[in-house]
């Protein structure tokens, strides 16, 4: 199929974008490395009137040290992220996770921001920005304000971002020394997605996990924390039983899905096992 007619901006500053986008409202969609996108303009499941690309908005483009942390601007792509040394060695598990997204096409013109903006229940970098307790800042014409990631993701495909926002940038804090960090996911053959995939972070010292973050993704409608896998393990030695006792509890409170991939059981199913290897992946290289 095609997509309905709709008028096309390509801004070249956020200024005019964010313009355009007070001045088109809800009838406006805003358009990034338009992998997700375009498609579901292509069925007909998306029909804005207006159409605002930030390809060109090449102040959104940046990986940068800031405050111990790391800033990377919303439309830094893939490929920028998994290859960046700054990422490498602050951040490996983002790295990590963003080298296993799709493929290398996508991984060249998709970015972190449209990403976290399109907000699918089975994106890698979501579970990750969890664990990592990332900050998401947005902004429009008028004000800017930041949320926490845990805050950021409402619903499938729902986000806090209004009508008037555009995403900004996505703020890494400072990691606690002797953390280390996995990711492990079980991905569909044809699309490369999560059917379902964990980011653990691990903090040990004197040979007790001092800091569990746990990020899950493909499971449910929504991207979450573990919480519970988290409490399971802090205070305690990393030993194989503690982390399969905690990996047990990283599904409660999901609502497992089913479709024609996997069944809500098998994917209850896989969080566990994944669970378990990402941490005991991430505890490996802590310390």
């Amino acid at each position: 199929m095609i997509p309905s007619s709709f008028e096309y901006f390509a801004p070249t500053t956020l200024s005019e974008a964010q313009t355009l986008l007070r001045r088109y409202g809800g009838d406006a969609k805003v358009v990034a490395g338009g992998h997700s996108l375009i498609p579901l303009m292509k069925m007909r499941l998306s029909e804005p009137g207006y159409l605002i690309d930030l390809g060109g908005v090449d102040e959104l483009s940046y990986i940068r040290e800031d405050d111990g942390g790391l800033a990377i601007g919303a439309m830094t792509t893939y490929y920028d992220i998994e290859s960046s040394p700054l990422v490498k060695t602050k951040y490996p598990v983002l790295a990590e996770a963003t080298a296993l997204v799709a493929d290398i096409q996508v991984r060249n013109k998709g970015t972190i921001g449209g990403s976290m903006a399109h907000a699918d229940p089975s994106a890698d970098l979501t579970a990750v920005v969890l664990a990592l307790e990332a900050e998401l800042r947005s902004g429009s014409s008028r004000a800017q304000r930041s949320m926490p990631a845990h805050r950021f993701f409402v619903d499938t495909f729902t986000t806090t971002l209004r009508d008037n926002e555009i995403l900004t940038e996505i703020r890494l804090p400072a990691l606690p020394a002797k953390t280390g960090g996995a990711y492990r996911k079980f991905a569909n053959k044809a699309s490369h997605f999560a059917e379902v995939g964990i980011a653990a972070l691990v903090t040990i010292d004197g040979g007790v996990c001092q800091r569990v973050r746990i990020g899950v993704t493909g499971a449910g409608p929504i991207a979450s924390r573990a919480r519970g896998a988290e409490r399971a393990l802090e205070g305690k030695e990393p030993t194989q039983r503690n982390i399969a006792t905690a990996a047990n509890r990283a599904g409660r409170g999901i609502e497992f899905q089913s479709n024609i991939h996997a069944s809500a059981e098998y994917r209850a199913h896989l969080t566990t096992v994944y669970a378990r290897r990402a941490l005991e992946e991430a505890v490996s290289r802590a310390g």
